[in-house]
């Protein structure tokens, strides 16, 4: 993995720990900072997308109409690059849409240090093996993907939200919650409005110091998990390129069944 491309839809909300790994690997990543109007460029120099959150939905396309571009993008590098993706939070949500998932606004919104439960298709899957049963992290989100695209495989969930993780094909990947965390990610994310209010929705007054301190305790463990999942990831990507074969993809694009 020498070449990545990362798509951003806010600045606070960038690799976060993942860049310490790819400055230790001497990774050349290049960030596209679509909310301020950057343009993609051509995804053929890069050996993986890794795809962040972002305060806007997916269905806001009249709002934010760079989401068609980047939809239009994440098609083009899984059906027809058939490269490894990775999409957090709100990539996790583009990936279901852009191939003909559906997504939707959840009842009651997943934000704090909580837990999701792998499948058992996750104790051999190239990208969450190591990571056991469950998987603490930090998730910050009001909608989830109720659809899943063809040729989906779940891979974790929650009491909340059906889709934690989900894999499309073998090299494509979403996860709905973060493991990226560093010792400022929530206070960075606390300082934006709406993230601010939807905390306080939640978790009530003052959480955003309570979220913090408890993101700080746990960030020995999580930042071990984001280095398993990051191995991983590095080693799906050198895999990909050696092998020069495609992924399994079932080519009709479409929702499957709901898996709630």
């Amino acid at each position: 993995m020498k070449r990545v491309l990362v798509f951003q839809h806010i600045s606070i909300e960038h690799p976060g720990i993942f860049r310490e790994f790819m400055k230790a690997d001497d990774v050349i990543w290049d960030a596209i900072e679509l909310d301020e109007g950057e343009q993609i460029p051509s995804l053929e120099p890069y050996d993986a997308l890794i795809v962040m959150g972002g305060p806007m939905d997916v269905f806001e396309e009249d709002k934010f109409p760079w989401l068609i571009d980047e939809k239009r993008a994440i098609r083009e590098w899984v059906i027809e690059r058939r490269k490894p993706y990775l999409g957090l939070c709100l990539g996790h949500q583009l990936l279901a849409d852009a191939l003909g998932g559906k997504v939707g606004r959840m009842t009651t919104p997943e934000v704090g240090m909580l837990t999701v439960e792998t499948t058992p298709e996750a104790k051999t899957d190239a990208l969450l093996k190591g990571l056991g049963p469950t998987i603490d992290c930090l998730q910050w989100h009001g909608c989830e993907v109720t659809g899943l695209p063809k040729g989906s495989t779940v891979l974790a969930r929650s009491p909340a939200c059906a889709v934690q993780a989900f894999r499309v094909g073998d090299r494509a990947y979403g996860l709905q919650y973060h493991v990226e965390l560093t010792d400022r990610t929530v206070a960075e994310w606390g300082a934006v409005p709406i993230y601010a209010e939807s905390l306080e929705q939640c978790c009530g007054r003052g959480a955003l110091g309570r979220l913090d301190a408890d993101a700080k305790t746990r960030l020995p463990a999580l930042a071990s998990n984001a280095r398993q999942l990051y191995d991983n990831f590095k080693a799906l990507v050198t895999a990909s390129k050696k092998s020069g074969k495609p992924s399994r993809w079932r080519t009709r694009v479409g929702p499957e069944p709901d898996p709630h």
